[in-house]
């Protein structure tokens, strides 16, 4: 499910094909299938699929019903799915790729009035955030996930578009980060998995952090607008790790520790 939302709506049949057979092959079964895999399946997948069929993964995102001439219609839809073809006038680019390419040539006054940012939160960018925070939330209240995680998430993406937010023309404000791309789906669905993420208490928040500041680090150095997926796959590697540096100490290891040292010393 995770992959199919993280996937354009347009995007041609086949890629979501080969992002769930090596998400579900490679990703999951291949390590001895569920609960032993290192690596979240979903991220995987999409990963591969971004990085081999670039075209196809940022240019097939539906545009908002209000920047059409005439809604989209059923057999385009269905061709540019089934047929493979670009479905021209009605996906294009999302508010993050806009921004990272434009800005790059243009200031930030230029880039936003480009009609994909819309006005206020009139085309739906923010409210499929604000959403996916509002699920999070639930999930958190019914303690399904725990709080570090998405909390280490937000922080570590927030801190530093606020600190470099002074110079609009240089980076994207706060508020594109926050409420564009996979932040809050990241953060609260994404992140969150039990198999690949930490399991101590401060690991979790770390892990959470790390993947905020990598997002931020890729998003605005890196070659792809929305880094989310690379960043949870490197955290992935990195959290048993942290793990093993966040547990907490048992009851009676200092005296273990101080009597072990005293039997050497006499």
């Amino acid at each position: 499910m995770l992959l199919g939302i993280a996937l354009p709506p347009f995007a041609p049949w086949w890629v979501s094909l080969v992002a769930t057979a090596f998400a579900i092959v490679f990703a999951k079964h291949l390590y001895g299938g569920m609960g032993y895999n290192p690596f979240n399946p979903a991220m995987v997948g999409y990963a591969l699929v971004l990085v081999s069929f670039p075209v196809a993964m940022t240019t097939n995102w539906a545009t908002p019903q209000t920047l059409l001439d005439s809604p989209a219609t059923l057999g385009a839809t269905l061709d540019a799915i089934w047929g493979g073809t670009i479905a021209d006038g009605y996906s294009g680019a999302t508010p993050l790729d806009v921004y990272k390419h434009e800005i790059a040539h243009s200031t930030a006054d230029v880039v936003l009035q480009n009609p994909v940012f819309g006005a206020g939160f009139s085309l739906g960018w923010e409210w499929v955030n604000l959403m996916f925070l509002a699920g999070g939330l639930v999930l958190l209240v019914k303690k399904i996930i725990p709080w570090q995680t998405p909390l280490g998430v937000i922080l570590g993406l927030a801190l530093p578009a606020l600190v470099l937010g002074y110079d609009a023309d240089q980076f994207a404000p706060l508020s594109l980060h926050m409420l564009s791309g996979a932040t809050m789906l990241g953060a609260f669905f994404i992140a969150t998995d039990p198999v690949t993420s930490c399991t101590t208490t401060r690991g979790r928040l770390i892990f959470g952090i790390g993947i905020g500041l990598l997002t931020y680090i890729i998003r605005v150095y890196g070659a792809y607008p929305d880094a989310f997926a690379f960043a949870v796959l490197l955290m992935n590697f990195a959290a048993p790790l942290i793990d093993v540096y966040t547990q907490p100490r048992t009851y009676g290891y200092e005296s273990a520790k101080r009597g072990a040292k005293q039997k050497e010393e006499a």
